[in-house]
């Protein structure tokens, strides 16, 4: 009797290792089967800032008499489902102007020595394979070259295009607002944005440096999910304690913003990616052109 027990209960073992295995067989046919897609990455260059005046990058005296040169990258992320254009350097009119250009206060000293339509060349891309654009903000240093792509589909914060478009902005901000006033094909978010509908290329809502602010988290197929800051942080020093620039929209958005931005890089496991910091613009991926 005993070894009839035994021999049932071995059977039962047998066949319950056997349906483990099958289990096991499934959930890895499954995990083939659910892919990233292929995301890349492309880091170009938009121009240089060079900030004379390093102290309105701060809400007190921290950087009194310092300058930086901070770097102004835009992107191309390509998906399966299509490109997307992230930021657009400064002015293209600066491209071929014999010296670098300083704003009237004097706080700012700006060159840029290269058009977008040369640098996507380098990609095999033009102009018309841009799909979507989208800015972290509408200031002079991130909407360069964004009226060149009136057939793609700008990506914008309702509350950002309001502010872009309304008539006080027209007469005050006349340059930002005349950087973006020739796209027409607009879709307007109200929070975060799932571009391509599979968790690859979000857009994230950070207001503060503008009402609309936004950063970009990608899931590259090679490197794995990166976040590009926009301004929400211009220096490693402000990501570490937390200065706000003194031009900013709202210091209190700002660092609400700076706490769901750091609580969601965490969460993501993303690598930060500070848009102004050379250092960061020389480790982003690149175009064959600007490798290492």
């Amino acid at each position: 009797m005993k070894k009839h027990i035994l021999l049932l209960f071995l059977f039962v073992v047998f066949l319950a290792c056997k349906e483990t295995k099958k289990e096991s067989s499934d959930t890895t046919n499954v995990a083939e089967e659910i892919k990233k897609p292929d995301v890349k990455l492309y880091t170009f260059n938009g121009g240089t800032v060079m900030a004379n005046n390093l102290e309105l990058f701060s809400q007190d005296t921290t950087y009194q008499g310092q300058s930086k040169e901070f770097a102004d990258p835009f992107y191309v992320i390509s998906h399966p489902k299509g490109n997307l254009m992230w930021d657009a350097g400064l002015p293209e009119m600066l491209v071929g102007l014999p010296e670098p250009f300083t704003d009237p206060s004097g706080s700012f000293t700006v060159s840029r020595s290269d058009s977008v339509a040369n640098q996507l060349k380098l990609i095999g891309m033009h102009i018309e394979d841009i799909k979507y654009i989208a800015l972290s903000h509408s200031h002079f240093d991130h909407t360069g070259h964004a009226n060149t792509f009136k057939k793609s589909t700008w990506l914008v914060q309702e509350i950002e295009y309001d502010s872009i478009i309304s008539t006080t902005s027209q007469k005050t901000n006349t340059d930002n607002y005349n950087a973006i006033k020739e796209l027409k094909n607009i879709k307007k978010l109200n929070g975060d944005f799932d571009v391509f509908g599979d968790g690859s290329v979000i857009i994230k809502s950070m207001p503060g440096h503008t009402p609309g602010h936004q950063v970009l988290y990608v899931d590259l197929a090679e490197h794995g999910p990166l976040l590009l800051s926009g301004d929400l942080y211009h220096l490693y020093e402000n990501r570490e304690h937390k200065r706000v620039p003194v031009f900013n929209f709202d210091v209190d958005q700002t660092l609400k913003s700076m706490n769901v931005f750091e609580a969601f890089a965490k969460e993501s496991n993303a690598k930060v990616y500070l848009q102004h910091q050379k250092e960061d613009f020389n480790t982003m991926p690149k175009a064959p052109k600007y490798l290492n």
